[in-house]
């Protein structure tokens, strides 16, 4: 209704009139009758009286039928204010919970990204203790290598020295032997020629 008003006005003092209204205009009506102007009938030269009375007439008629029209002006025009703080009550409330969600959102996004990153710590720093350990165990598996193949070369070469200290052991002992055999082979010959030559002048 508040917006037929504002959109027709002509038709301002038609929609407000009521029960109530009507009786008041009545009773001024009535109340002017009672004037002393009223009981007479006719013209009345007075231009300044007529326009006096006319002007209360006109008055008491807008003040009458315009008191109900500013009350339903100010009712609407405060049934809109109501609706709109209403509305906006409603807009920032709806406004406050969808941030609350966000802000939820937010840190439940916030918390997923700090585990993520401390699971993503976690797993580069077990990978690091990992090479670590791989490292030193090969390491360790090179040092045992390293010291197997010194040994074993160490070896090598005291068996290499041991044999060429048997080889010429070897060699000077059949050497000595030999010149042993030869010399009593030697003496053994000479005797035998001895006897030999000793049998042949016995006999002759």
């Amino acid at each position: 209704m508040s917006e037929v008003i504002e959109k027709e006005p002509s038709c301002l003092l038609v929609l407000s009139i009521r029960g109530e209204h009507m009786k008041n205009v009545t009773d001024s009506f009535i109340f002017l009758g009672h004037w002393p102007f009223a009981r007479s009938f006719g013209f009345n030269t007075d231009i300044l009286a007529t326009n006096l009375i006319n002007l209360i007439v006109v008055i008491g008629i807008l003040v009458f039928f315009g008191k109900g029209v500013l009350n339903d002006l100010l009712d609407n025009r405060k049934q809109r204010i109501l609706n709109t703080l209403r509305n906006s009550e409603e807009l920032r409330k709806a406004a406050i919970e969808q941030l609350e969600k966000a802000q939820i959102r937010f840190r439940k996004v916030e918390q997923e990204a700090n585990e993520y990153r401390q699971n993503e710590y976690s797993d580069l720093e077990r990978e690091k203790q990992n090479l670590i350990k791989i490292g030193y165990e090969k390491l360790k598996q090179f040092e045992k290598n390293k010291n197997e193949s010194l040994c074993f070369e160490q070896e090598r070469a005291i068996n290499q020295v041991r044999q060429r200290i048997l080889q010429q052991v070897l060699q000077r002992a059949l050497g000595t032997i030999k010149s042993s055999l030869n010399s009593e082979l030697h003496s053994r010959t000479i005797r035998a020629n001895i006897a030999i030559l000793g049998a042949i002048e016995w006999q002759k």
